[in-house]
């Protein structure tokens, strides 16, 4: 193994000081010119998982953006689960390889007007996954802070007693959160596929012998050996998953009234931590996505103000318009762009198998693609706006300067597009009274 290679696997050790030593390392290779970086490629991934939540190949932030810039990624973003740990990492790692970079975080929320219709979380009705995009900071007031943790909080006791109904099923397969679960991520924030995981890494423990372990596996999970993928391979991690976790599995219990925020409660903390509220869409075939007019209008009356998609799950490649889903998603940006909501997109990398980026040059996806950069370049102008100066895109600032949504996308894109990471630290010199003109003018020069 060389010692590029051997750096860019300690990128992901669970340790700060050794993922930062690794960094910079690297970093200092890349000014030697020991690693040639490619230039900006136009495209973007503003939704990648890391190990502070769970990724698949076990990417830290400083990995995601190491391998964003070495890919040649014009934006990248971080969305963790419930947390805002790797903000600071992300941030700092993107300043040093002169990445264009933003964070954001990912949640559940009770939609009270779609109460009794599934929207994107498979079998709970009125449970929508949900978004802020653009986090200048993880240091909150305390309120936030409160809001927070306890989001952090909820999830863990939830996955704590979801994991003791599954281990009475899985038996003698069975789990100690603390020693088995916890042990796979670096700050305390496992989520189901963590404990997927670690019941997979037990039961190839106690049955070494693959006979025994296909025959444990398909009597659990009801079946076929060959399509499990053993011992611990996207097959057996998402089998597990939906056999025994979500809605009909042995673990599975329907979220109580108040299990989580609403949505109104969750965009104020959103906003109040200098973020943008974003609403996801899965694929448009929900009884809730079905009305997706009346989703977006519900969701932007409480402070949404963003979209996020995820286009690799919604087509096939070379099946066009034939397949519902692309259709869906076609349609779904359109409606966004009436809405003037700039979208967020990415591959989430949270399940082995999928993509580090989209590929925006198939049929299906190269026409969404100048409107997925300019939501990026948004997000990215928002969040070192926000960051330097608290003159982001929903700030008071932003609120007295445009009139429209349409004027504030123009904006934001435009300086999006020509502010350079090295750049952000004069964005500090401006204030309230500075306006979006001569922004653009000092960005110039």
């Amino acid at each position: 193994m060389s010692r590029i290679e051997q750096l860019e696997k300690q990128l992901d050790s669970f340790d700060t000081k050794q993922r930062k030593k690794a960094l910079l390392e690297l970093r200092d290779k890349i000014k030697a010119g020991e690693i040639v970086l490619p230039a900006d490629k136009g495209e973007v991934n503003l939704h990648c998982h890391t190990f502070f939540s769970y990724n698949s190949y076990g990417y830290s932030p400083s990995k995601f953006a190491y391998l964003s810039r070495k890919k040649g990624l014009a934006i990248a973003g971080i969305v963790d689960f419930d947390v805002l740990d790797g903000l600071e990492e992300f941030y700092e790692a993107a300043k040093l390889l002169h990445l264009k970079a933003c964070v954001g975080m990912e949640t559940r929320v009770f939609v009270p007007e779609f109460a009794d219709k599934v929207i994107n979380s498979p079998g709970e009705p009125g449970i929508s996954y949900h978004m802020g995009i653009g986090f200048p900071t993880a240091r909150l007031d305390e309120e936030s802070g409160r809001f927070l943790t306890n989001l952090k909080t909820i999830a863990q006791q939830r996955n704590h007693d979801l994991m003791q109904r599954v281990n009475k099923y899985l038996a003698p397969a069975t789990l100690d959160f603390d020693k088995d679960v916890l042990t796979l991520t670096p700050a305390g924030n496992p989520t189901e596929r963590h404990i997927c995981l670690a019941y997979a890494r037990k039961a190839a423990k106690i049955y070494p012998d693959n006979e025994k372990l296909t025959q444990y596996w398909q009597e659990k999970l009801g079946a076929s050996g060959e399509s499990l993928d053993l011992p611990e391979g996207k097959n057996l991690i998402n089998s597990i998953r939906a056999k025994t976790m979500k809605k009909g599995g042995v673990g599975y219990m329907p979220p109580d009234f108040g299990a989580f925020p609403r949505m109104e409660q969750t965009n104020k903390f959103i906003l109040a931590a200098g973020g943008i509220p974003a609403l996801t869409w899965l694929d448009g075939t929900s009884d809730g996505e079905k009305e997706i007019k009346r989703l977006i209008e519900v969701s932007m009356s409480t402070g949404v103000a963003a979209l996020n998609v995820i286009p690799d799950r919604n087509y096939t490649a070379g099946e066009g318009d034939k397949n519902i889903k692309c259709r869906n998603l076609h349609q779904v940006v359109k409606l966004a762009q009436q809405y003037d909501l700039p979208l967020i997109v990415g591959t989430e990398m949270n399940s082995p198998g999928q993509k580090f980026v989209d590929d925006f040059a198939a049929e299906e996806l190269k026409p969404l693609l100048p409107v997925f950069l300019e939501g990026a370049y948004i997000f990215y102008a928002h969040a070192a706006l926000q960051r330097a100066a608290g003159l982001g895109y929903c700030s008071n600032w932003a609120k007295k300067q445009f009139t429209t949504a349409k004027e504030k996308n123009k904006f934001f894109a435009q300086l999006g597009r020509v502010l350079q990471p090295e750049q952000q630290n004069s964005l500090q010199e401006l204030s309230e009274k500075t306006t979006p003109k001569e922004i653009l003018a000092k960005i110039h020069g």
